[in-house]
């Protein structure tokens, strides 16, 4: 009791809690029960009942938080205004239990005696489960607890702390026996928080860690209903006759599960479309077994002409419907079903440890971002539609899932899109501790995986897993993961780890993790150009280059646009940077800016402000991260894959995004954008060579390259042009500049595509300069290869004003708002950088998320562009849409 006293002192002035209404609230969905609102949340240091008892309706929980399932225990107090927005400034540094070392990874260190969050809280939630269900089998069912929990239901423990633990189990419990169908049920849930040797979740250097560690029911809970036997989990595994791709043979598996202490006989049946097929299959007394189809078994799973699931790169993400039934003496005992793609994703080893993806027989380049959850773990569907539309939008194929796999709707929404999913366990917390594990870890890393496989294998866009992340398993857990995902017939590649670190049992992984995730010049991509480099070693695999399967890299720190610092910030800490803007930079390595401080201000001026540095920012990662994404690019096949660290944040940050945490896209987002164009002119900072890249799957021909260097005062000292076809999925090089005589020292390099009618298909715009920019290779380490020359960019503050001509109109098609935007250049001078902003009327808010069709645009003198901006018609309200012009030199 000593904690509990401890806790109550700190509470005593902070609570603000609300009674429990004695109404119950749930949702029916068919056979599901949804346990969402109306739960009640207190720490056990403040209540003496027992879970007996808790468990009962004539417990009173007086004086609790009324919350809704999911949320975490921080999440809900959060929610209720006990503490002050922890996203903003430092506050979070003021909540107690935060006293762990700034920049430090909580997750590896032992919460404090005085945590409110060291003690289990309870979770109880009453309801009335539905005259209906009466005569049917009742499931309940945990999706995500962290991270140990006992359970109660109507008096009755049903489930221990033993047994359930776990931040990425999920539980299913027959509750049929404790279930009081029509009448009053009372659920309660004793939740202990994670400790440093639990196999939880970690933010690694990402972020800080809540207080609470995430603790509670971070997922949702239901009560689903059945019949004698349930039916979960229907997958469909499809193996595809490439090159030709006009037959398709088909595995049907589905898990059932006997709710009863009898043995049960029945019949498992399938359709797909008009195809239908069927077993009989006996259980024991409350066994649960997996029963499967085969196309040698079953001839009408071999299917001619498949429409193929592609990602939307490559084509259309065909999806088929799997319907499945268990039926006990011809009555149906329960239903499953789910979307599927016929399409089968294979990997092979190429020279120097390559691993390379091909889906339906064509190779891909894998380029996508590393994804984070919301740091209290919140879930919000809509957000997480409008950042894969992000994902989209960017021209990315991939999100890479670090051990934060996520909610069915984020998969479903992959699987309808064509995105792919790259999914596998996290780092640098003790699900890579191996030789502290105990027994029950193993057991419980085991049981983590195979949850996870069955709910996770149906979905086409899963791409593949790692079974390790900054290191592989040792050959005993390694085997056991094997042994999970072939038993569970996991139909896609499986990676031992993240790194080129070869694993004990398996060998070699095919990918690297070399870094660098601080600033680097754009010329690094290019310049390592082989791990057999001696000169160049950050890492094992090499350096970061443009070779290889790179799984986690970047160009350094994103710092968003001044809109986004205003919002994450005290007006009074906003210049000059101190210790907030470092306390939103990263963990580790990464506690402050200060590296890509030095290169923004050496190369581009010193900055004078937060206004003038956010500008500055764009202008350097845009740069950065258009690099990095062509450099692999241009480079494909040699290189196969790049994951840039991060594509998201959980939390406000200054580092490591392609949009920040407020859905507003900044320089990495649009240079990302630029890099990914299906029909791309590359400029070769290692050679200065001119390529074109096609990232599309058909062949264009009849191309015309125009590359044209430009003085900062719009001179034009060279201009060339080439035909060129550009063959499906290729990369070309078309021309190299010479030697160019009285070049400022900061000049243009203008690429321009197009197509046989004159159509631009392509373009790029770079500034360069004419003072060489040099990397010091022999002082790089695993995170960052120093510059010692940095290039000159500072005449580019020298340019003249321009005022644009801006004008605009928009339309409304269904539910999202279209507005078209012409600017025009009339001056002699470059307009650089152009931000175009869309607000809620003239001077109003920027309306986020936003679809820019370009954004970030240099326009040349006298021309014209024309971009629209798209997004959600609600976001406008009562306002009429405004445009807001921006830029490095636009008045």
């Amino acid at each position: 009791m000593r904690q509990c006293r401890a806790v109550f002192v700190l509470f005593l002035a902070s609570l603000s809690l609300t009674a429990q209404s004695s109404r119950s609230n749930h949702a029916i969905l068919d056979n599901r029960l949804a346990l969402r609102d109306g739960w009640a949340l207190q720490s056990s240091c403040k209540v003496e009942t027992k879970g007996e008892a808790l468990a009962t309706p004539g417990f009173q929980p007086k004086g609790w938080y009324t919350v809704s399932v999911p949320t975490t225990v921080f999440a809900a107090q959060v929610k209720h205004k006990v503490f002050p927005d922890p996203y903003f400034g430092m506050n979070l540094r003021s909540v107690p239990g935060v006293t762990y070392p700034i920049g430090s990874n909580f997750s590896n260190i032992p919460m404090q005696q005085d945590s409110p969050y060291l003690v289990p809280w309870w979770y109880r939630k009453q309801f009335v489960i539905p005259a209906a269900y009466r005569g049917k089998t009742l499931w309940l069912n945990f999706h995500g607890i962290n991270y140990r929990a006992n359970i109660w239901l109507n008096g009755k423990q049903i489930a221990n702390s033993n047994d359930v633990a776990g931040a990425w189990r999920t539980y299913e419990f027959n509750i049929t026996d404790a279930a009081k169908v029509g009448a009053a049920n009372v659920l309660a849930v004793q939740v202990f928080s994670p400790t440093d040797t639990d196999l939880a979740i970690t933010f690694v250097d990402w972020n800080p860690t809540p207080p609470d560690k995430n603790m509670g029911l971070f997922r949702g809970v239901d009560i689903t209903t059945s019949g004698p036997v349930a039916l979960r989990y229907p997958t469909v595994v499809s193996k595809v006759d490439s090159p030709a791709n006009d037959k398709a043979q088909l595995t049907v598996t589905a898990q059932v599960k006997n709710g009863t202490g009898q043995p049960v006989q029945g019949t498992v049946k399938g359709q797909i479309e008009n195809v239908e097929f069927s077993q009989d299959v006996e259980l024991g007394a409350n066994e649960s077994k997996d029963v499967t189809f085969t196309p040698e078994q079953f001839s009408q799973l071999n299917f001619d002409k498949p429409r193929l699931w592609w990602p939307r790169q490559m084509g259309k993400p065909e999806l088929y419907s799997l319907r499945m039934e268990f039926a006990v003496e011809g009555k149906v005992s329960d239903r499953a079903e789910t979307k599927f793609g016929i399409r089968q994703i294979k990997s092979e080893l190429q020279a120097a440890n390559r691993r390379l993806f091909s889906i339906n027989g064509k190779n891909i380049m894998i380029r996508g971002g590393g994804w984070s959850p919301d740091m209290m773990l919140r879930e919000d569907p809509q957000r997480m539609r409008d950042e894969l539309r992000y994902v989209q939008d960017m021209g990315l194929n991939t999100v890479r899932l670090e051990g934060k796999l996520e909610t069915p709707e984020l998969f479903d929404y992959a699987d309808e899109h064509g995105i792919l999913m790259m999914a596998g366990w996290c780092c640098c917390d003790h699900w890579e501790h191996w030789a502290k594990w105990s027994t029950a870890d193993y057991k419980i890393a085991e049981q983590s995986l195979r949850d996870q496989i069955y709910r996770l294998r149906s979905h086409p866009s899963l791409v593949m897993w790692l079974n390790g992340s900054d290191n592989p398993p040792p050959p005993d857990v390694e085997q056991t993961y094997l042994k999970v995902e072939q038993d569970l017939l996991w139909p896609n590649p499986v990676v031992s780890s993240a790194t080129a670190k070869p694993a004990g049992f398996s060998g070699q992984s095919g990918v690297k993790m070399t870094g660098p995730y601080e600033y680097v010049a754009p010329s690094y991509w290019l310049k390592d150009q082989t791990a057999l480099d001696s000169a160049h070693q950050c890492n094992q695999g090499g350096c970061g280059g443009a070779y290889g399967f790179n799984t986690e890299t970047s160009m350094g720190p994103a710092v968003p646009p001044i809109e986004s610092i205003r919002e994450m910030l005290p007006k009074d800490h906003l210049w000059p940077m101190d210790e907030f803007w470092n306390y939103h930079a990263g963990g580790g390595a990464f506690k402050d800016l200060h590296v890509f401080s030095e290169a923004l201000n050496a190369r581009f001026g010193q900055a004078t402000s937060a206004e003038d540095y956010a500008m500055k920012s764009q202008l350097q990662t845009y740069e950065g991260v258009r690099a990095m994404y062509e450099a692999y690019s241009r480079n494909k096949y040699q290189s196969t894959g790049v994951i840039q660290w991060m594509l998201n944040n959980a939390w406000p940050s200054m580092i490591w995004h392609l949009y920040d945490f407020y859905l507003r896209p900044g320089g990495g987002y649009f240079g990302a954008k630029k890099a990914m164009e299906a029909l791309h002119p590359i400029y070769g900072y290692d050679d200065h060579s001119i390529w074109v890249v096609s990232s599309q799957y058909e062949d264009a021909e009849g191309l015309k390259l125009t590359a044209k260097v430009l003085n900062l005062d719009m001179t034009e000292k060279y201009s060339q042009q080439a035909k060129l076809d550009a063959g499906a999925d290729s990369t070309q090089k078309v021309l190299t500049l010479p030697e160019i005589d009285g070049l400022s020292s900061t000049y243009f390099l203008v690429l321009r595509l197009e197509d046989g009618t004159g159509k631009l298909v392509g373009s790029n715009f770079y500034f360069l300069s004419s003072k060489p920019e040099t990397l010091d290779w022999e002082k790089s380490n695993w995170y960052t290869t120093p510059t010692s020359s940095y290039a000159d960019y500072t005449a580019l503050g020298q340019l003249p004003k321009v005022k644009l001509g801006v004008m605009h109109h928009s339309e409304r098609k269904g539910d999202e708002e279209i507005t078209h935007v012409t600017l025009t250049n009339p001056s002699k001078t470059v307009a650089l950088f152009v931000r175009l902003k869309a607000t809620r009327g003239k001077g109003g808010e920027e309306i986020l998320p936003v679809l820019w069709q370009d954004n970030y645009v240099s326009l040349l003198p006298g021309e014209t562009r024309e971009l629209t901006a798209i997004y959600g018609a609600a976001e406008l309200g009562t306002a009429r849409p405004a445009i807001e012009a921006s830029g490095w030199n636009v008045q």
